[in-house]
């Protein structure tokens, strides 16, 4: 993964990691409609702000809708997945470092 690069995930999902701090990082994640981000857990904290779109994110036995300029904290180890319900753009910022990401 090259930082500051976009890099296809699937055909309807794009991400761009940011060059990352000692403890923290942020990506840029574009989903065109109906785009998914699978069901999966990490060890890290999340926090998710929508600059565009609107999605449907499922943490643990929650369904969750977000919209632009609204967050969403994804707790360490919840299980969570999302749908694009329109074409949209997240913005993740991860503590600590997702060493999975970065190598």
């Amino acid at each position: 993964m090259a930082i500051g690069q976009w890099e296809e995930v699937n055909q309807l999902v794009k991400r761009k990691i940011h060059q990352p701090g000692e403890n923290l990082m942020v990506m840029e994640v574009h989903f065109q409609k109906g785009g998914i981000g699978d069901e999966h857990a990490h060890p890290h904290e999340q926090l998710t702000y929508c600059l565009e779109g609107l999605f449907e994110f499922k943490v643990d036995d929650q369904t969750i809708l977000l919209k632009k300029g609204e967050t969403l904290t994804i707790p360490s180890n919840a299980v969570h997945s999302v749908v694009a319900l329109e074409n949209g753009l997240l913005l993740d910022t991860f503590t600590p470092l997702r060493e999975d990401l970065l190598n």
